[in-house]
């Protein structure tokens, strides 16, 4: 599960929503012939100037048993401008047994400034505390970036890499790395990911969790812009993990 949960949380959803708006989701995840491994519930709750983003994963199964029962939430909240999210805070929960964590990244878009604060607790009492001013500042956290995506890539069936900047990221150097495949991969993704996707793409996790040099997450796009399958290929170790859309 800590393997997995920044892929799954963060390339849920490609939308784009102009209008008051509340969409819930949730997504079965798999690896190789464990089966199922944790499931997710994501929200997202649009008016006309401030949305907010909720996003939960549970374990599952023996993934719980060995996990001590490992749960995340990552909330984004901001404001809505020239159609787009811009995020004011971006905040991530993790647990397990006895032991908490509560990060939050709040964005200041006047002096273009992100803190981040850690807090460690343990059995309810908090034992570790630190704040950092961050290097990059970014509209985007890892969470609104994929909203807004629908908006930033306006021809999808053409081949193109792209460069975003998002908060959240800096594991990654602050950017993450999107891939629009060209014709001689798409049969690739579509036997990989089914041949009903909308459109498709590939977004580079260059993070050290995923025991790769390149995480490769292959995404296929529904017609109503949420993701229908989601897999991250090729774990050294750990072969293919899937993430499904149920509802």
């Amino acid at each position: 599960m800590k393997k997995i949960s920044l892929m799954f949380v963060s390339l849920l959803f490609v939308l784009n929503i102009t209008e008051a708006k509340t969409i819930e989701v949730d997504y079965k995840v798999e690896f190789g012939i464990i089966g199922e491994i944790g499931v997710a519930h994501a929200k997202l709750t649009r008016h006309k100037r401030s949305y907010v983003i909720d996003i939960q994963l549970q374990s599952t199964g023996l993934a719980k048993t060995l996990s001590g029962n490992r749960r995340e939430r990552h909330i984004s909240k901001g404001h809505i401008e020239k159609g787009l999210m811009v995020s004011d805070l971006y905040q991530i929960i993790k647990s397990h047994g006895s032991k908490t964590s509560d990060r939050v990244y709040t964005i200041d878009h006047h002096k273009k400034k992100v803190t981040r604060v850690d807090e460690k607790y343990k059995n309810g009492k908090i034992y570790k505390k630190r704040t950092k001013v961050m290097d990059d500042y970014s509209k985007d956290d890892l969470l609104t970036l994929y909203f807004n995506l629908n908006s930033y890539i306006k021809d999808k069936n053409s081949s193109k890499d792209y460069r975003f900047h998002a908060v959240g990221a800096e594991i990654q150097d602050g950017f993450v790395d999107i891939h629009i495949p060209n014709s001689s991969e798409l049969p690739e993704y579509k036997k990989m990911l089914g041949d009903d996707g909308s459109w498709y793409a590939r977004a580079i996790v260059n993070q050290k969790i995923f025991s790769s040099d390149k995480g490769e997450l292959m995404l296929s796009i529904g017609n109503d812009g949420i993701t229908n399958k989601a897999v991250l290929k090729d774990l050294i170790f750990f072969g293919d993990i899937r993430a499904f859309r149920v509802k």
